[in-house]
């Protein structure tokens, strides 16, 4: 038996070798097609990129056709190059070049040669196509921009690189691949899949039809269609009162958590990234290091928070039972926390509780507040801890996990913080002090803040902000539909929430209420520091307004962030109630803010400290369009320091 065992299992081998080796060269065409093959050549069908809509079906980018030529290295022969550059308004540097690069990509395979002609471009080609061996017409779809405003929540659509070709086998040299914005985001989803049709050649490479009679090709998918969170009249109102401002705006729907309106200023057209000046427009914002009109300031921005933060010291303490609404605490416009040390406060003074502590926003009490929570433990790094945590159950000090693709963490310190800072010496409560009113080491983005402010309408929950609302014949990721919970006992928000009422009322926002639209709300100023000739400047302070409208089931909740703004009231509080208005009425009243907004500027606050300022920039250019953008030069702000002496 032993003796037999091993041949047989030798001879069941070679033949399960023999009739896999026939299957896969005689029945199975498949690796044929795999393989840079002479006979065979592969033409792609381009699926049109799924249509973007706003949360209310108005459209927002559709597609328009463009054409590539397309250039297969090794077939290239016997053609007049002169006439062939004069066609195409090239060089013949250009020309050599471009074959050069097809021919590293692949001498068999095609790559794009000139992309993205227009029509009279293309007519002219078609006409004398057949003089150019190796040369074809590759039919696309490029983005049809519907408005002239969202770009950075749009993104935009370029060329795959080597680098994305090497990771996903999806995509082949020449081909369109969505970046930034939605466009990044959804990639899968508003793609589509391509088509592929292989075609049989014969010995001197004319096509003869279809490789096994289109066995193996395949039928273009168009991609799916989405609708947007996006309210796409209050993105466009938010950008226009952004015009000659820079900064961030961030709305959302508490009870669903969906961005209503995601500002960041300057903008620019989306449409100025489609096309053959597509390469040349992009270089021209990227290289604009100052204004960066391709920072998204609604989620890359980390600022210190100022008086905002307010709300979640007073929400944290009364947690902790270290106050309850009716603790007072004694201000004489000045808190002395430590010998020689002293914190300014603005508030009329006088023995303040909770409610009016809020709406006048008193330093004293919640710097009072905040040293409580610390000391409760009698163990100052046990204290942070307790603090932070809480701060984070609002989803502080974390990536939020929104469905866009870039964002920053924010700061929430910890006691390791500290240990960090202050290494062998024991800090306490007064050290760190300035974190109770949104300064010391707190860093937030508006959309942190909008969020946070969200989390309050709702009494203690949030829901993961985020941009999708509905994709054609697919679903939602279950994460935006599962509530978040924070570790603040809902009871304690109605004190605080009657507090940012009055701040309208009574309050540093008194003047800029709305007829008909009860708004809570606070205001907030940052200080604003930059380095100039090695030299740390003060430039002037940020102005920053969180709120949400109306009272009772709350519809809207918002952040808005005026960088160079002076105070809260002066740029970002008058923003934020039109803003608030703008989406609950659909109509304007306040036509006294909104002039003030509409036709204000801080360019010369940006451009104060600049000698020679750039005025010849492609934003510049734009500015005469309906949502005018502007880029001149202005202060590169490298960090913020939060204060509160000025009504906030």
């Amino acid at each position: 038996m032993r003796k037999v065992l091993l041949p047989t299992i030798i001879f069941v081998v070679t033949i399960l070798l023999v009739m896999r080796l026939f299957y896969l060269q005689v029945i199975d065409d498949s690796l044929k097609l795999k393989s840079d093959n002479n006979a065979i050549k592969i033409k792609y069908d381009y699926p049109e990129r799924g249509y973007i809509y706003d949360r209310y079906g108005k459209l927002l980018v559709a597609n328009q056709p463009s054409y590539d030529i397309m250039v297969i290295p090794k077939d290239v022969k016997n053609i007049d190059t002169t006439a062939f550059c004069s066609l195409l308004n090239i060089t013949k540097e250009d020309f050599l070049k471009k074959i050069e690069k097809a021919r590293v990509y692949s001498p068999r395979l095609p790559s794009v040669f000139l992309a993205q002609l227009n029509k009279k471009e293309y007519a002219a080609f078609q006409e004398v196509q057949r003089n150019f061996n190796g040369f074809y017409i590759q039919k696309r779809s490029l983005r049809d921009y519907q408005v002239n405003y969202g770009a950075n929540i749009f993104g935009f659509i370029t060329q795959v690189n080597e680098n994305i070709i090497n990771k996903n086998k999806y995509y082949n040299s020449g081909d369109l691949i969505g970046k930034q914005g939605v466009e990044e985001s959804y990639e899968e989803i508003l793609r589509g899949i391509k088509g592929v049709k292989y075609i049989q050649k014969d010995k001197y490479n004319r096509d003869i039809g279809s490789y096994k009679e289109g066995r193996f090709d395949t039928i273009a998918v168009q991609g799916k269609d989405i609708n947007l969170t996006i309210d796409a009249e209050l993105q466009k109102y938010g950008e226009e009162l952004m015009i000659n401002k820079r900064g961030g705006i961030v709305a959302i729907e508490p009870k669903t958590g969906e961005i209503l309106a995601l500002v960041t200023a300057p903008s620019y057209d989306p449409a100025i990234l489609v096309g053959r000046q597509r390469s040349k427009n992009y270089t021209m914002l990227y290289n604009d290091s100052i204004a960066k009109p391709l920072y998204d300031r609604g989620l890359l921005a980390e600022y210190t928070p100022g008086s905002p933060f307010k709300i979640l010291t007073g929400l944290v303490a009364l947690q902790e039972g270290v106050i309850d609404e009716n603790t007072g605490f004694s201000c004489s416009h000045g808190f002395s926390y430590a010998p020689g040390r002293f914190m300014r406060c603005h508030c009329h003074g006088g023995l303040l509780q909770l409610h009016r502590g809020i709406y006048e926003s008193c330093n004293t009490y919640f710097s009072s507040s905040y040293m409580r929570i610390i000391d409760k433990f009698n163990n100052p790094p046990r204290g942070v801890d307790v603090w932070s945590n809480h701060l984070k159950s609002f989803g502080l000090g974390e990536f939020m996990g929104y469905d866009l693709p870039t964002g920053r963490r924010g700061k929430i310190p910890t006691s390791k913080t500290y240990k960090r800072m202050y290494p062998g010496w024991g800090w306490s409560s007064k050290t760190i002090v300035s974190n109770a009113i949104g300064q010391g080491e707190v860093l937030m983005t508006p959309i942190q803040l909008a969020n946070m402010i969200a989390t309050v309408a709702n009494r203690g929950f949030y829901y993961t902000p985020h941009i999708i609302k509905k994709i054609k014949g697919g679903t939602i990721d279950k994460k935006f539909r599962t509530k978040h919970v924070t570790t603040v006992n809902p009871k304690y928000f109605d004190p605080v929430i009657s507090g940012l009422f009055d701040v309208y009322n009574f309050g540093t926002a008194h003047g800029l209420n709305v007829e008909g639209i009860d708004i809570c709300g606070k205001t907030g100023t940052a200080e604003n520091f930059a380095k100039i000739n090695g030299k740390r400047v003060k430039l002037q302070d940020h102005s920053i307004f969180v709120a949400f409208a109306p009272k009772d089931n709350p519809k809207i909740a918002i952040a808005v962030f005026v960088e160079n703004g002076y105070w809260g009231a002066r740029w970002a509080g008058p923003i934020t109630s039109l803003m608030i208005e703008k989406y609950i009425k659909r109509k304007i009243t306040r036509k006294d803010l909104e002039k003030r907004m509409l036709e204000g500027s801080l360019e010369a606050e940006y451009n104060k400290y600049i000698p020679n300022p750039v005025k010849d920039t492609l934003i510049n250019q734009m500015a005469k369009k309906p949502v005018k953008l502007v880029s001149k030069e202005a202060i590169k702000t490298k960090d913020s320091k939060a204060k509160d002496s000025t009504g906030n």
